[in-house]
């Protein structure tokens, strides 16, 4: 007899089944790295780490499958008390967050060798992230919600600092911690107002009553605001993205690829959670924060595009790129349609493979004594690596929008919500703005196949980094030329929150 049936049904055990996986593997590597000498006669043991991880991503992806097979018969998993919600919203996001931890594990053995900081800490924190990205998209509840946001910032303050004698490295985390706690307090003050209004922490509750109320009410507007501004913050919108240069520049470049892409991912599915429940459904609403949040899309895109053009800092460059995508992104949530919200999923789906697969190659840069960041560091790769230099092309290609990469097709839902909606104004910004970074990826384009190279030591390499470089350079050009089966995706999973 289970003596915590009275406590927990079977519902329950199969709405956190990924979520508890993910942290089981992530405490047993902590338990490996304490007592690594006694177990395993020295540090050699941590070749093995990576095998951990991908097993502890494979458990989570069999059970994602046995959620979704429960989906098929029965329809969404409502889990304590309706708090978390597995559906197709929750499913889709999951498999990006496994997709993005898998790439970033097997690429990351070879550059913390080389930075000299391996250890298996930073797996478990990998795993305690995307653990807490899992409630970030499952949640329906702001007390799940606000556990999982926390429980993924905690562990990414704790990365973007693992580089622990790079005063870089300490000095990003220090920033991206106070910064962080600042709109942590902004988003729960808003989320107790939106508790003293409905009197419930259930999303549907507070939806229900916000129904009742008028948007331009002094205090509902006020929980909108606060609430959006820290989200806003976790994905990096202007003007609230001060924080991500630095970090993503400080930050060893593995976890850099991690944040740029599965943190965002996270925070998107967050931010869609609340736009299309409590903020969502209703005309008054919309009417309240759709002005608000065009004018911060458009931010966005303006300092995001202009900011890079000037960066010679590869790393710094991506940062400033990261956050004019939030802002294409935020267009889409501007747009409200079904081809909008299914932009954003098709647009961070992408973003995945293409980003990670720049940040792979800056990976492979990074030899001893050499931060492999600068532009004159990625200068000649053709003549060294062709093969490097080539990948480099299409994943840039690819977040610039340009065919036939897959890229493109983020922004082309982008834009045809945006049109189907009327919003020809910011469609026509948005457009203009692709130009702009055409420009500022073909200076790194320019430094890889014109200039003279000016180190010639080989790159770092390893069979996890070749592998992962072929994965992203794969779907990267196959989604691009294919999208099909990524389009259905993105329309039968996100039908809930139409």
């Amino acid at each position: 007899m289970n003596p915590f049936a009275q406590f927990f049904t079977s519902t329950d055990y199969l709405s956190i089944i990924p979520a508890v996986q993910l942290a089981l593997f992530g405490c047993a590597i902590l338990l490996f790295d304490a007592f690594e000498d006694f177990l395993f006669g020295g540090p050699q043991y941590r070749r093995r780490m990576v095998l951990i991880v991908v097993a502890a991503e494979v458990f989570a992806g069999i059970g994602l499958w046995k959620q979704q097979l429960n989906l098929g018969l029965g329809g969404p998993i409502l889990g304590f008390g309706g708090s978390v919600t597995v559906d197709g919203f929750a499913i889709f996001f999951n498999w990006i967050f496994i997709i993005a931890a898998v790439i970033v594990a097997v690429a990351s053995y070879k550059y913390l060798e080389v930075a000299g900081e391996h250890h298996g800490a930073y797996y478990s924190l990998l795993l305690f992230a995307q653990s807490g990205m899992y409630f970030l998209a499952s949640g329906t509840d702001l007390v799940t919600l606000f556990i999982g946001l926390e429980l993924m910032a905690l562990c990414f303050y704790v990365m973007v600092g693992f580089l622990r004698t790079d005063k870089r490295s300490n000095e990003a985390a220090l920033k991206y911690l106070l910064l962080g706690a600042f709109s942590s307090g902004l988003l729960l003050y808003g989320f107790s107002l939106l508790y003293g209004l409905a009197g419930s922490t259930k999303l549907v509750d507070i939806a229900s009553r916000l129904a009742t109320m008028p948007a331009w009410d002094p205090i509902v507007f006020l929980a909108m605001a606060t609430t959006s501004v820290g989200l806003l913050f976790k994905i990096a919108a202007a003007p609230f993205h001060m924080w991500a240069p630095d970090a993503y520049e400080g930050a060893p470049t593995t976890v850099t690829a991690y944040l740029s892409v599965a943190s965002k991912a996270a925070s998107f599915a967050f931010l869609l959670r609340l736009f299309t429940a409590p903020f969502g459904p209703f005309a008054a609403s919309r009417a309240a924060w759709e002005p608000l949040l065009a004018v911060v899309a458009v931010a966005t895109l303006t300092i995001g595009n202009l900011a890079a053009i000037n960066q010679t800092n590869i790393k710094r460059l991506l940062a400033y790129s990261s956050i004019s995508h939030a802002g294409y992104m935020l267009l889409g949530l501007v747009a409200g349609n079904a081809k909008g919200i299914e932009g954003i999923a098709v647009y961070l789906t992408v973003y995945t493979f293409m980003n990670l697969g720049a940040f792979l190659v800056l990976i492979s840069l990074r030899r001893n004594k050499i931060i492999g960041e600068s532009l004159d560091d990625i200068a000649g790769l053709m003549h060294k690596s062709p093969v490097h230099a080539v990948l480099m092309l299409i994943f840039l290609l690819s977040l610039a929008g340009i065919p036939p990469t897959a890229g493109m097709w983020g922004k082309y839902y982008i834009f045809l919500a945006l049109i189907q909606t009327g919003h020809y104004t910011l469609a026509v910004i948005a457009t203009l703005y692709v130009a702009v970074a055409i420009y500022y990826y073909f200076k790194i384009v320019r430094s890889m196949f014109t200039r003279e190279e000016t180190e010639p030591a080989p790159l770092a390499t390893s069979l996890g980094l070749r592998l992962a470089l072929g994965a992203t350079g794969f779907f990267t050009l196959a989604l691009g030329v294919y999208p099909q089966p990524l389009l259905w995706l993105a329309q039968t999973s996100l039908l809930r929150l139409r």
